[in-house]
């Protein structure tokens, strides 16, 4: 079984990002599950905070969710044509302390979607994941690429997805990232511990 992660990078309860994780849940094929998770509640970083109190309870158990999963979905929106600040904040606590990046970042199979009321469908916020990742050392996924514009028109008022070609592009993202997942765990099993 391919555990997925999704984390969407709003705060926002009619999020877009958010409706897309929720129907990729019912979309994964055979073999493959995809679980949510919420960057809510998960405070400004802040070195004195981590230094005298250690990780807050929000970013451990979020961290214990990506621990947990063969791979990382992150959707994200697309805020002054770059990533959202929380967001970004989020993955800031989940690399700490910087030691433990090889165990939360390295080599984790990760991709990146994201819906956007806008024409572009947040293609510049998903380029600026690139470097980041890079830096964690993830194992980013090219593949596929998916990016929802005038998400507006692909949900409806309750945040169902009611677009038949984003079902099926956001299908065929998922099926293209779960193979690639478990491409990686194979090897893995294959070199052993």
């Amino acid at each position: 079984m391919v555990r997925i992660l999704g984390i969407s990078g709003s705060l926002r309860s009619g999020s877009y990002n958010t409706a897309l994780l929720r129907a990729g849940v019912d979309l994964m094929g055979d073999g493959a599950t995809l679980e949510t998770a919420t960057v809510r509640g998960i405070p400004l970083y802040d070195g004195d905070v981590e230094a005298a109190e250690g990780l807050p309870p929000s970013v451990q158990i979020l961290k214990g969710q990506v621990l947990a999963c063969d791979g990382l979905l992150l959707a994200t929106p697309e805020y002054n044509n770059g990533i959202p600040g929380v967001f970004k904040n989020a993955i800031d606590w989940l690399s700490r302390p910087a030691s433990e990046i090889p165990q939360v970042f390295g080599n984790r199979p990760v991709a990146v979607m994201g819906a956007s009321p806008g024409g572009f469908g947040t293609i510049l916020s998903q380029n600026a994941w690139w470097p980041v990742l890079r830096t964690l050392r993830a194992n980013t996924w090219f593949g596929g690429r998916l990016m929802v514009s005038r998400a507006g028109n692909v949900f409806d008022a309750d945040g169902a997805l009611v677009d038949e070609t984003v079902r099926t592009q956001l299908r065929d993202f998922l099926a293209g990232f779960v193979q690639f997942v478990a491409q990686g765990k194979a090897v893995q099993e294959q070199r052993g511990p």
